[in-house]
């Protein structure tokens, strides 16, 4: 595939993925799957802990989705910089629903084979959303 092809390949991939709908995985991730920056709430490796981890944050976020920022290709790989859009609506890493609109930027690395993820990179800014959701307080602030 050409680098277009895949960016275009990771950009369905994010908008399946908003759908709600766990069968994208299927459709979009090898089975040999690598996840070099696996979240701390998913608890098995490869496909199958991606599955878990996109149906734990469906079950904390809803109305989720991705917006493309800006794309990187390279070879088999692509740079994907991306926000995503939620709503806190259920427990996420011991924190209750807030109800709480929130974003969170990342920055996600996928290498691309015969048109199936095979291994993902990311870095997210999680202290924001960890902020947005008060768990923790903005910088400068005090403990409450």
């Amino acid at each position: 595939m050409s680098t277009e092809e895949n960016k275009a390949l990771v950009r369905r991939w994010l908008e399946d993925v908003d759908t709600g709908d766990v069968g994208v995985v299927d459709k979009y991730v090898a089975s040999s799957l690598v996840d070099h920056n696996p979240p701390p709430f998913q608890t098995e490796p490869g496909f199958e802990g991606a599955k878990q981890a996109f149906s734990y944050a469906l079950g904390a976020f809803s109305d989720f989705r991705h917006e493309v920022k800006q794309q990187i290709a390279e070879g088999d790989y692509v740079v994907t910089r991306v926000t995503g859009y939620g709503t806190h609506s259920g427990e996420f890493l011991g924190i209750p629903a807030t109800g709480r609109e929130v974003q969170m930027e990342g920055i996600a690395i996928h290498r691309i084979v015969d048109g199936q993820l095979v291994e993902h990179w990311a870095q997210v800014d999680s202290t924001s959303l960890l902020v947005q959701l008060g768990a923790i307080p903005p910088p400068g602030q005090p403990p409450a």
